[in-house]
């Protein structure tokens, strides 16, 4: 009887397997999405904050075109070692309105929706974070994130440190990256002798810097130089300039 007893009692030990429903695997499901979307957002945080004072030291482009060429020119330089009117001119052809906007130019982007699809209205900060924490190519995550990490860069970099990385980082000719290597690669010298005149030319690169040569320009590419050196001139002189050159 004692025996019966005792088999009876393990019967009751057994545990039965556990059955996951679908509405707990859902749960199970969204609460590790969410870690992991939390976790790569402090990721991205603490990678903004680490560039607003640690040079990066590749992009997703510049390993791109490496593996694509085998080599590309690049050399840091720091923004005091950069030809002040290469700054105001790459300022005057990309974003005029630097120095009053928040990381979105409104009326740029108002007159770009009412041209259509035809006219970019991306600032210097949206390019910063696109060539340095996202990627290349369009798609509505990477504009999501580069919408989201715009604002976080403004509000911890200066105006001078985003200017400064993107000098650096920015691509001025086919495997070519950064003003130094664009300044040697094109005219043989460093980028802190670069003259209003060439610093346009190198300006006028910047939305097709694999069609075009800054040392060899068409007339389209002289008459667009002109047009910067103009407008490098008129920030400097009503103001515009002075949240990135201080």
């Amino acid at each position: 009887m004692a025996k019966a007893a005792r088999k009876k009692t393990s019967r009751k030990s057994k545990s039965k397997p556990a059955r996951f429903s679908p509405r707990a695997l859902y749960l199970r499901l969204r609460r590790w999405t969410l870690r992991a979307a939390l976790g790569g957002l402090a990721f991205l945080l603490a990678m903004i904050l680490l560039y607003s004072v640690v040079n990066p030291p590749l992009t997703h482009t510049i390993w791109t075109e490496k593996r694509r060429l085998g080599h590309v020119e690049r050399e840091w330089v720091p923004i005091e070692d950069i030809a002040p009117a290469l700054a105001r001119s790459v300022v005057a052809a990309e974003d005029a309105r630097f120095c009053e906007h928040w990381g979105f130019d409104v009326n740029a982007i108002r007159n770009a929706l009412e041209a259509g699809a035809n006219r970019g209205a991306s600032t210097i900060t949206q390019q910063v974070v696109k060539n340095v924490f996202l990627w290349q190519g369009r798609s509505w995550v990477r504009k999501a994130l580069e919408t989201f990490m715009t604002p976080v860069v403004e509000a911890t970099w200066s105006k001078r440190r985003i200017v400064e990385v993107y000098l650096n980082v920015a691509e001025m000719g086919n495997g070519v990256f950064g003003a130094d290597a664009a300044a040697q690669h094109y005219f043989g010298i460093g980028a802190d002798a670069l003259s209003p005149q060439q610093a346009a030319l190198i300006a006028a690169l910047l939305p097709n810097p694999k069609e075009r040569s800054a040392a060899q320009p068409g007339n389209f590419m002289r008459k667009r130089a002109r047009q910067i050196m103009d407008g490098a001139a008129t920030i400097e002189r009503d103001g515009r300039s002075a949240c990135f050159e201080h």
